[in-house]
C-alpha cells in the first residue's frame, strides 16, 4: 500500500513537472510561430540589400538598419567585453576585498537599471555635449548594458574553477597573475564566451536606449558620428506607421532579430561544446 502511494505521488510530480515545462515553452512557441508566419512572406533578397523607399511606395528593405545594428552592437562590445572580463576576474580572484564587493554591487545594481534610464544617461553624456545623435552614442548605451552581464558571468564562472588548479599553478612557481590568466581563465573560457554571446543577443534587441542616442536614419551610413538606423528602432517606426507595406517589413525585421538572437545562442552552445572537447584533448 505504501509503495503504491509513493509511486502515485512520484507519477503526479512527474506529470506536474512536464506540465510546467510545457506551459513555460508555450509562450516562446507562440511568439516564434506568429513572428515567423507574419514575417517570412516579406523576407527576400531586396530586404537585405536595399534601404527604405519613400513613404507610400512599396518594396525596399532594411539593409541600412542591419548594418547599423551590427555597427552599434559591435562597437559597444569592443569596449564592454574587455572591461567586463577584467572586472569579473578581479571580483572572483580577490572576492574578499572592498573593491571586489563594490564591483559586484555595482554590476548587480546596473543590471537592474531599466534600459530607458541607461538611454537617458547615454543621451546626457554622449549626445548633448556634441549636439548630435550618433552611432557612437548608441554603442555607449549598449556597452553600458553589456558591462554588468559580462562582469557577473565572468565572476560566477571563475568561481566554479576548482581551487586546486590555482594552488597547483602557484606551487609550480607561477605568479598570481600568471596562474589566473594561463590556468584559471582558460578553464572557464567556454562559459565566458557563452556569457558574452548571450549578452550580445540581449542588447541587440534593445530599442529604448537607441531612441535617445542613435535615433534613426533613413539613409545608409557607416559614419559612427552620424545618426544611424538600427533594426529595433526601424521595426518600432514601421510598426507605428499607418502603411500596410511598412507593417509587413516590420514583421520581417522582427523575424531577422529573432534569427540573430537564435544564431547567437547556437554559436554560444557550439563554442562551449567545441572548447570543452579541446580541453579534454579529444
Amino acid at each position: 500500500m505504501r509503495n503504491r502511494w509513493r509511486k502515485a505521488l512520484s507519477g503526479t510530480i512527474v506529470v506536474l513537472c512536464i506540465g510546467a515545462v510545457l506551459v513555460a515553452l508555450l509562450p516562446l512557441a507562440l511568439v516564434l510561430f506568429y513572428v515567423v508566419t507574419q514575417g517570412i512572406t516579406s523576407l527576400n533578397l531586396a530586404f537585405f540589400t536595399h534601404g527604405p523607399v519613400p513613404v507610400g511606395e512599396t518594396g525596399g528593405g532594411m539593409a541600412n538598419a542591419i548594418v547599423g545594428s551590427l555597427m552599434v552592437t559591435g562597437m559597444g562590445a569592443i569596449v564592454a567585453i574587455p572591461i567586463g572580463v577584467i572586472a569579473g576576474t578581479y571580483a572572483a580572484e580577490y572576492r574578499g576585498t572592498r573593491i571586489a564587493v563594490a564591483t559586484r554591487f555595482a554590476a548587480d545594481t546596473l543590471n537592474g537599471v531599466p534600459s530607458i534610464v541607461i538611454g537617458v544617461f547615454a543621451f546626457a553624456i554622449a549626445v548633448l555635449p556634441f549636439h548630435q545623435f550618433s552611432a557612437m552614442a548608441g554603442s555607449v548605451a549598449l556597452g553600458i548594458m553589456m558591462l554588468p552581464l559580462v562582469t557577473r558571468t565572468t565572476e560566477e564562472l571563475l568561481l566554479l574553477v576548482p581551487q586546486s588548479l590555482r594552488e597547483g599553478a602557484l606551487a609550480l612557481g607561477a605568479t598570481r597573475a600568471r596562474a589566473v590568466f594561463t590556468v584559471v581563465v582558460p578553464a572557464a573560457l567556454p562559459g565566458i564566451i557563452t556569457g558574452v554571446l548571450l549578452a550580445l543577443a540581449r542588447v541587440a534587441g534593445e530599442t529604448a536606449p537607441l531612441l535617445f542616442t542613435a535615433l534613426n536614419n533613413q539613409y545608409f551610413t557607416a559614419d559612427p558620428r552620424q545618426p544611424i538606423s538600427t533594426l529595433t528602432v526601424q521595426v518600432f517606426t514601421y510598426a507605428s506607421s499607418a502603411y500596410t507595406d511598412l507593417h509587413r517589413q516590420a514583421w520581417a525585421g522582427a523575424l531577422v532579430l529573432v534569427i540573430i538572437v537564435f544564431t547567437c545562442s547556437l554559436l554560444a552552445r557550439f563554442a562551449t561544446a567545441r572548447l570543452e572537447r579541446m580541453q579534454r584533448g579529444s
